[in-house]
């Protein structure tokens, strides 16, 4: 139980927020003449009579735009977890992942000793055209200082971010020398396909981190040169994926079923039901395919393991997903601000509504991943009770449930045998990422003279130096040494240092193959597809 307290802050650190993003029916917002925003009742004319008296009389001045949008919040949350407003000064960050892009000099950067520090630039984007090195330091933009003033993420961006086709000037520290640079904005792009790689001759490996407006195009990008290199079997990642456009998951799971298989069908109680077929020749309906899912995988990662499950065309690895059921619909305020109102819940083909219970508060749903893991669920199946009501049966004769996320064909438990307490108090910390910055900036001529992430792979190690390095690293950062807890996690520790550097130099095509090394799941996909374990085609 002591290893399930600290691995605890580490699991929901990890863990992408999957409550008002996810889930939406539409790309673009339902503005008609019918919608909400006309609608006058007796009930609507008493809202706004109480705000228009609190306005007019109240004791104090008020802040007649906080109170509004105070209340929509609240109403919203009444209503369940996944509806939710949207300030318009929050509205374009949190569409720009669906929406696959952002307005901006693209560039990857670290907040290094108050300094902002130049991980890399994007490739193609407006930064890296005009030369722009890892390890420049930004000193200045648009003439003012931001170096040595305590900047933020959330400065930087303001400063460097703006609409494309404006220009910035940025001045950048680099050996010893200012170099200016007047850097036209442009739309940098925002993946949602990790990494496509092969994890062994005859096995593809696809990550994708969430399902945004051009997933399906990455992903037959990655598929297809995976099938070039001679993968007949795929292991789809979707652990900690939260979900995105339901049509985009829709796409996805048709690359897998035949043509007119049920793939989900939503409803409503204004909305009848609408089902979504499979309508064309996917690309991979045969041959061995393993989906991993995890307690972070919601909403869409849900659609498209509940469908290549229910019609036994995938073998479903890993731990019970969120259990996100609902679809949202955006629609957006004259003055930029939108909500996201749940307008019906999805079913996986048998027929199964896999949104979890929301009868208590907000804090109790978003709290659920907790007592999961208190009840020791992400550590045996024998915890996970289900009501026989909630089973259902494919059409190859598998039992599935309902009613609360995708529990998989093959349970694999959270590895916390390489956790001790001095592993989690420096990556509570972000000590690891942070010596990695360090080290990278201080060795880019070491790690250049490996011309390959083969030859890195294969001629680096986390030597006895390095790891000396970060212990003393850490200490200073008020991280004590601790020779038993160092032993406990002294492989995980070396393996995140290393796949990290990876990171840094060849991004997720280096730090995947490095990282897997410690991934379970993985290693338990890989197993049941050499023993030919796994589902081939589809019932």
């Amino acid at each position: 139980m002591n290893k399930l307290k600290i691995w605890l802050p580490l699991i929901f650190g990890g863990l992408i927020a999957v409550g008002i993003y996810v889930g939406l029916r539409l790309n673009q917002s339902t503005k008609n003449e019918n919608s909400f925003f006309s609608f006058r009742t007796g009930q609507f004319n008493k809202l706004n009579d109480v705000i228009n008296y609190i306005n007019q009389e109240y004791v104090d001045t008020v802040n007649q735009k906080k109170l509004v949008e105070s209340t929509i919040e609240e109403m919203l949350h009444k209503l369940d977890p996944h509806s939710a407003y949207i300030p318009a000064d929050e509205l374009q960050s949190t569409n720009e992942p669906l929406e696959g892009n952002f307005d901006g000099i693209g560039v990857e950067f670290h907040i290094q000793e108050d300094t902002i520090m130049v991980v890399t630039a994007v490739s193609g984007g407006p930064s890296d055209a005009l030369g722009i090195q890892p390890g420049d330091r930004i000193i200045k933009v648009d003439g003012k200082n931001v170096a040595n003033i305590k900047i933020t993420n959330q400065m930087v961006m303001q400063n460097l971010r703006g609409p494309s086709g404006t220009k910035v000037k940025v001045t950048v520290y680099r050996k010893g020398k200012q170099i200016d640079y007047a850097i036209t904005r442009g739309k940098i792009p925002i993946y949602s396909v990790d990494v496509s790689y092969m994890l062994s001759p005859e096995t593809g490996y696809i990550k994708v981190s969430h399902f945004g407006d051009k997933t399906y195009e990455e992903y037959i990008d990655g598929f297809v040169k995976l099938k070039e290199m001679g993968m007949k079997n795929l292991v789809l990642d979707l652990r900690g994926n939260p979900g995105g456009y339901l049509k985009t998951a829709i796409q996805l799971a048709d690359e897998f079923l035949p043509e007119e298989k049920l793939i989900v069908y939503t409803q409503g109680r204004s909305r009848p039901k609408e089902s979504y077929a499979a309508t064309k020749n996917g690309f991979f309906e045969s041959g061995a395919l393993v989906v991993l899912i995890d307690e972070g995988s919601a909403s869409a990662s849900e659609i498209v393991s509940g469908a290549l499950q229910d019609w036994d065309r995938a073998t479903i690895v890993g731990r019970r997903s969120f259990g996100k059921g609902l679809v949202q619909e955006q629609s957006e305020f004259p003055d930029g601000s939108a909500i996201r109102l749940t307008i019906a819940r999805y079913y996986t083909p048998t027929g199964r509504s896999i949104q979890k219970p929301y009868d208590g508060t907000y804090d109790d749903y978003e709290n659920e991943l907790a007592v999961r893991l208190k009840h020791g669920e992400l550590l045996s199946s024998d915890s996970i009770r289900f009501s026989d009501s909630l089973k259902f049966t494919t059409p190859g004769g598998r039992v599935v449930y309902g009613g609360g996320g995708i529990m998989p064909d093959i349970f694999v438990s959270l590895d916390t045998s390489g956790v001790s307490q001095y592993y989690s108090d420096v990556s509570s910390k972000g000590l690891i990422s942070e010596f990695v910055y360090k080290y990278v900036d201080n060795n880019r001529n070491t790690l250049n003279k490996f011309k390959t992430f083969d030859e890195f792979n294969s001629g680096f190690r986390i030597n006895e130096s390095i790891f000396n390095d970060f212990v003393s690293f850490a200490e200073k950062s008020g991280v004590k040494p601790n020779a038993e807890g160092m032993k406990i996690s002294d492989e995980i520790m070396r393996t995140q240092m290393k796949a990290l550097i990876a990171r840094q130099v060849w991004k997720n095509d280096g730090f995947y193959p490095v990282i897997q090394s410690l991934d379970n799941t993985l290693k338990k996909a890989l197993e049941l597809i050499d023993k030919k374990q796994v589902a081939i085609k589809g019932s």
